[in-house]
């Protein structure tokens, strides 16, 4: 294997679909998952699946030839992303009540309500309009490292806090052009049929999320500053391919430019924060001194 030649592919997909017994569907996909050698985390509900895994070349053509022979499947999309090797560790297939934990107290079938679904080059041009409104559908944290530019940060640390937040700051914008992004698709389908049944009028979201749209030839990810955050070992990718990409955020310790997330050393704390290679080594990965003191603390089998 090479540097030039990436012998491996991440893959990021999602369908709404009606599985009948998803906790059987899990199990199954589990052991197949296992058996195929790929790894990664997935989601199964009654409502469809929604995941993303690694494994070489030849697993994951299978992998997605396997489910576009299931007729619930046949037109999933996948996203491929090239890697020199695994983005995870192990591989989770879990079952749970939704896809994305969102808790609307009304049923959202995104095959049902939804907002109009933009290209890339559409999304771009829409950007650039007078009056619209752009909101992020993701957390605060991942908002911080990057986002397009102009869009509304979102105050909120899960995606189940968005209705709240959504009712309590932008009512004012139920009249206006409202396009919402996040980074493979999934949320969106939900939360802009959330925001259709609130009242808002003209809803359109981003069509395969951010990570399509740093792949368009034509868009090249202009107007997206800083790096998407992404859920595996890479922690974040690049978007924007142009020489306007800026890094947005800075360091927790130093304040200088930076764009890498981190987790806090100390096991019962962990907090995601940006931290710079240098101030990584010389605070040894802690997010505060009082999180260095309390694991210099705790019993030595505690520490690991």
């Amino acid at each position: 294997m090479t540097q030039d030649q990436p012998q491996y592919n991440i893959l990021l997909f999602y369908k709404f679909v009606k599985i009948n017994d998803p906790q059987q569907f899990t199990e199954e996909h589990l052991q197949y998952c296992k058996d195929l050698g790929v790894k990664g985390r997935i989601i199964i509900a009654e409502e469809g699946i929604n995941g993303t895994v690694s494994g070489t070349l030849e697993q994951t053509e299978q992998y997605m030839n396997d489910f576009h022979a299931n007729p619930l499947f046949a037109d999933m999309i996948f996203k491929i992303d090239p890697s020199h090797e695994h983005a995870f560790k192990k591989m989770f297939v879990r079952h749970k009540q939704e896809l994305v934990t969102f808790r609307y107290e009304k049923e959202l079938d995104p095959n049902i309500i939804t907002g109009k679904r933009l290209s890339p080059v559409e999304f771009h041009e829409q950007l650039q309009q007078e009056d619209v409104v752009v909101i992020d559908g993701r957390n605060d944290y991942e908002y911080k490292i990057g986002h397009f530019r102009n869009a509304i940060r979102p105050d909120v640390e899960s995606f189940r806090e968005f209705p709240e937040w959504i009712r309590e700051n932008l009512s004012q914008y139920k009249d206006k052009k409202v396009l919402t992004y996040c980074t493979g698709g999934i949320r969106c389908e939900k939360l802009t049929g959330f925001l259709m049944n609130e009242g808002f009028n003209d809803v359109a979201q981003l069509d395969g999320g951010i990570v399509t749209y740093g792949k368009d030839p034509e868009v090249q990810g202009k107007l997206f500053d800083g790096k998407c955050y992404v859920f595996d070992e890479r922690i974040s990718v690049p978007i924007n391919h142009t020489d306007e990409d800026i890094i947005v955020a800075t360091c927790h310790h130093c304040g200088k430019p930076e764009d890498r997330y981190i987790n806090c050393a100390y096991t019962l704390c962990h907090a995601k924060h940006v931290c710079c290679e240098e101030c990584e080594e010389i605070h040894n990965s802690f997010c505060s001194t009082d999180c260095e003191e309390n694991f210099a603390n705790m019993p030595a089998k505690q520490q690991s």
